[in-house]
C-alpha cells in the first residue's frame, strides 16, 4: 500500500514525510482493516512530525482522523461488516482495567495507545482500528466532511464540557482553526455567546459568519467579561491572556496536546477569585459517541480543504501557518 512515512523528525518545510510503498497490515482478532478514503490533518500530526512530542517511535505513519470502509475483519468482530463505513479517532486503545478506565476516564490510562503516534495511522491507503474504538459516523456527512469530526470535533466538544460553560453563557475561543470552527457551532446550538480571538483577519471573519458575537485580536479586550474560554492556539502566552478576560469563577481549558511554556502568572490578576486553568488530555470513547450524535443533529458544517495523499507535507505546512479556514483533509483513495 501507499503511505506517507515519517523516518526522521524535521520541520515540515523540509518535507520529512516520504511517499513509500509499505506492507499492508493485517487485522487482529478484534480489529478492523479500513480502506482509508479520507484522513484529517491535525496540529497533533504537525507536532508529531516536527518532533515536539516525546516517545514517538520511528518510522511512523501519522494521521488520526480516519474515515474509510471496512476491508477485512478479525474473527471476533461483531459490530462491523465488510463494506461498512467506520471512523477512527486519536484514542486507539486502552488497558480497560486500570483505575482511570474503570471510572470512565480512559483518556488518562497510562497504557493508552494513540493513532498515528503509538501505532500507524491514516496517512495511508489501509489502517487498522480496534473494533471497540471504531465509530459509526452520522449518515448526513460525506467522508471528507466527517474526517474533521474525529479529532477537531471530539476534542473541541470535550474542551467545551471541561470549560464549565453554563447554558447561554459567554465563551471565548482563542485560535480559530479546524477545531474551533466546529466548536463554535456546538456552542451556538447550546445557546452560548461566542467571542473569538485570532491573529488572522480571515479567521475572524469566518468566526463572525459562523455566529460569533465578536471577533478580535488576542491582545484586544472583548466588550464583556467571559464565563469560560477554550485555548486552541499552542502558545503559553495565550493561556495567560485567556485568564485575563474570563470573569471571577471562570475556567480556561487548554485544548492542545502541546503548548509552549506558560509565562509567570500574577496570582491576583490571573488566578484569584476562583479562576480555573486546566488541561484537556485526549478524549474518551463516550465523548466521541456524544459528539457524533450531536454533530448529526445540529448538523455541523465542516469547511474542508482537500490535499492528495502525496501532498501531506504541504497540508501540514498550511496548518502550521494558519493558511486554512476550516480543516485540511487528505484524499487517500
Amino acid at each position: 500500500m501507499r503511505a506517507m512515512v515519517l523516518s526522521e523528525f524535521s520541520p515540515v518545510e523540509n518535507r520529512p514525510l516520504k511517499l513509500k510503498e509499505v506492507a499492508s497490515p493485517e487485522p487482529g482478532e478484534n480489529e478492523l482493516l479500513l480502506r482509508v478514503t479520507y484522513c484529517g490533518v491535525c496540529h497533533t500530526d504537525l507536532h508529531t512530525v516536527e518532533g515536539e512530542l516525546p516517545a514517538v517511535k520511528l518510522p511512523r505513519i501519522p494521521g488520526h482522523q480516519i474515515v474509510g470502509r471496512v476491508e477485512k475483519t478479525g474473527k471476533n468482530v461483531t459490530l462491523f461488516k465488510v463494506g461498512e463505513r467506520a471512523g477512527c479517532a486519536w484514542l486507539y486503545q486502552t488497558c480497560g482495567h486500570c483505575y482511570f478506565c474503570l471510572t470512565g476516564r480512559e483518556n488518562l490510562c497510562q497504557e493508552a495507545k494513540f493513532t498515528g503516534f503509538d501505532v500507524d495511522g491514516g496517512y495511508a491507503e489501509l489502517a487498522i482500528v480496534p473494533e471497540s474504538f471504531a465509530y459509526r459516523l452520522p449518515e448526513n456527512f460525506p467522508d471528507e466532511q466527517a474526517a474533521p469530526l474525529l479529532c477537531a470535533g471530539i476534542i473541541g466538544y470535550r474542551s467545551l464540557k471541561l470549560s464549565n460553560l453554563k447554558p447561554g453563557g459567554r465563551l471565548g475561543l482563542f485560535g480559530f482553526g479546524a477545531s474551533a470552527h466546529v466548536t463554535i457551532q456546538v456552542a451556538n446550538y447550546l445557546g452560548s455567546e461566542v467571542y473569538v480571538f485570532s491573529r488572522k483577519a480571515g479567521h475572524r471573519q469566518q468566526a463572525l459568519e459562523l455566529g460569533a458575537v465578536w471577533a478580535g485580536l488576542p491582545s484586544e479586550d472583548p466588550p464583556t467579561k467571559l464565563e469560560a474560554a477554550v485555548v486552541f492556539a499552542p502558545v503559553g502566552e495565550i493561556a495567560r491572556r485567556a485568564l485575563e478576560v474570563v470573569d471571577r469563577g471562570g475556567t480556561v481549558a487548554l485544548a492542545g496536546i502541546y503548548l509552549t511554556p506558560v509565562p509567570e502568572l500574577d496570582y491576583e490578576k490571573h488566578l484569584y477569585y476562583e479562576k480555573i486553568l486546566r488541561s484537556v488530555a485526549n478524549s474518551t470513547k463516550q465523548d466521541g459517541l456524544e459528539f457524533l450524535k450531536l454533530a448529526g443533529e445540529i448538523p455541523i458544517k465542516t469547511e474542508v480543504h482537500l490535499f492528495p495523499l502525496e501532498k501531506a507535507n504541504e497540508a501540514l505546512e498550511a496548518v502550521k501557518h494558519s493558511r486554512i479556514n476550516g480543516a485540511a483533509v487528505l484524499k487517500i483513495s
